[in-house]
């Protein structure tokens, strides 16, 4: 069984809790909030801010809501040599980020962007922080002043080429480090190579499974690379990628949802199946290709409420 946890706000967690509404247990352990039980995975959030998924889906699920928290021991073992510097809020920084890969509909988008020190001031005074606690209205307003005037590069993978590169074996994980080194090299292209201090990855995966996923791909850069988890609070640079890539996927979202004649919905809870199959009804089981990640858990369950 796959195991995820995250560590969010009492906040974000009653929004979960809203959002799995109809797949509330009745019983609940000591010490949590609520607790859900989906087809693959079965979701417990407790008063201390973590959250736990369980099952097959439990890493899709989780990452939603929030960046997988890590072992102690598994922690130092993946900062070794990659930690970022205690200093480094303060530096010049290239840092990427990816959206989409928790949800069913829609695609993913990966920014890196790069954040010189002199403009960290200006950039906090425009409201640049951690995505997850902005809306949509203000990851839009914040994308559009930020976008004209710091590098980034924007890569979308839509869902017909995820699905394709799925089938033929690749997992998620090396689609999203291929995608993340490819932002790398575009944007490192656009800056004053003098002016940058090094890069740093929202950290998704050990960084030897990342340089694995990359082996043999082009490499642009040569500064020094670092990884985090939770990284939007390490460097306003990686916040800045996640609202650029956040405020590009839901632009990319409305799109689909007009194409499919009705709004979907976000994620991969129990709302999202139900979509599924209105869509199927609509335009057919094919249709799915174009508008989802096939793969997840959600087109079973999706037939299931057809057939």
């Amino acid at each position: 069984m796959s195991n995820s946890v995250i560590q969010t706000s009492i906040h974000t967690i009653e929004k979960m809790k809203a959002y799995y509404a109809t797949s509330l247990q009745p019983k609940q352990p000591p010490g949590s909030i609520f607790a859900a039980k989906l087809t693959g995975c079965s979701i417990t959030a407790y008063k201390s801010g973590k959250v736990l998924f369980q099952g097959k889906d439990a890493e899709a699920e989780s990452a939603r809501w929030g960046k997988q928290l890590q072992s102690k021991q598994k922690k130092a073992k993946s900062q070794h040599n990659y930690a970022p510097p205690a200093t480094i809020a303060n530096m010049s920084i290239l840092g990427s980020d990816e959206v989409g890969t928790g949800d069913y509909f829609g695609p993913m988008t990966v920014v890196a962007a790069f954040v010189s020190k002199e403009q960290i001031p200006l950039l906090k005074e425009l409201g640049v922080r951690d995505s997850k606690n902005l809306d949509d209205t203000q990851i839009a307003r914040i994308a559009k002043e930020i976008m004209p005037i710091i590098p980034y590069s924007l890569l979308i993978l839509h869902n017909e080429k995820y699905n394709e590169l799925q089938a033929s074996g690749m997992t998620q994980g090396k689609m999203k480090a291929l995608l993340h080194n490819q932002a790398i090299n575009h944007a490192v292209k656009k800056i004053e190579r003098t002016q940058l201090d090094g890069i740093l990855i929202d950290q998704f995966v050990q960084p030897a499974t990342y340089f694995n996923h990359i082996s043999g791909k082009k490499r642009e850069w040569t500064e020094p690379i670092y990884f985090s988890t939770q990284a939007e609070g390490v460097h306003l640079s990686v916040a800045a990628a996640s609202i650029i890539a956040r405020y590009v996927f839901v632009r990319e979202f409305e799109k689909l949802s007009e194409q499919a004649g009705f709004k979907l919905p976000k994620g991969a809870g129990h709302i999202v199946d139900k979509a599924a199959a209105k869509l199927i009804k609509l335009k057919g089981e094919s249709a799915l290709n174009q508008f989802t990640k096939y793969h997840f858990a959600n087109t079973e369950k999706a037939k299931k409420l057809i057939y």
